[in-house]
């Protein structure tokens, strides 16, 4: 079951990190991305730790970015591959078996190569232009036109640039949720509209059938 709200860290130090973490776990988040580029993969390990025992204190799941070695060595839920990270159907075979793949897409062949490669939900962006991508916003009409021509039960999260005023256009679009970070970590109160708009309580998750 994949939760239908995602929270991707933000933060200009480790330190800001775990604090947004922590408020966002506090304010019910039910799953969160490590999302932190740092040189050193050690440094990456012993943050990776800290969040883990923040997420596990909260009983909140844990998704690293793009390290999938850290995320076995944490024993975090799962990973998070962007395009230039390492191929899923490689990182498979080193993670634990319960542990899931997620992946980065932008295009209706990126997404069908993941399916291909059996990845557990897709992360499809951007909705809206956004700095760290050169990717051309998709919104609505594009999240709709790739859903469709999909027509997978593989579980895909919008992303990019999304707040909670579009979530209801987002979900007629057959997304199936949506992995935030700017908007919630403008303010972690927003949490709860973000759930109370996805009817994302633990009841409610979308539902796939891990393989």
């Amino acid at each position: 079951m994949i939760p239908k709200l995602h929270y991707i860290s933000q933060g200009n130090s480790p330190k800001e990190h775990l604090e947004n973490i922590q408020n966002a776990c506090t304010s019910g988040i039910e799953l969160v991305q490590l999302y932190i580029h740092m040189t050193s993969e050690k440094k990456f390990l012993k943050l990776a730790n800290e969040v883990r025992d923040i997420t596990s204190h909260f009983q909140t799941r844990l998704i690293i970015n793009g390290n999938y070695k850290v995320a076995k060595t944490v024993k975090a839920d799962g990973v998070h591959l962007e395009q230039t990270d390492v191929c899923p159907t490689i990182v498979r075979k080193h993670l634990h078996t319960w542990q899931i793949i997620g992946g980065t897409t932008h295009t209706i062949q990126e997404c069908d190569s993941l399916i291909v490669k059996e990845v557990d939900y897709i992360g499809l962006a951007p909705f809206k232009e956004i700095a760290s991508t050169e990717a051309s916003a998709l919104g609505l009409h594009g999240f709709s036109e790739i859903t469709q021509t999909l027509n997978t039960e593989t579980p895909i999260l919008g992303y990019g640039g999304i707040i909670a005023e579009d979530v209801s256009g987002i979900l007629k679009t057959g997304i199936s949720g949506v992995m935030i970070s700017e908007d919630i970590t403008r303010d972690f109160n927003r949490i709860k509209t973000y759930h109370d708009l996805l009817n994302a309580s633990s009841t409610s998750e979308q539902r796939y059938d891990f393989k």
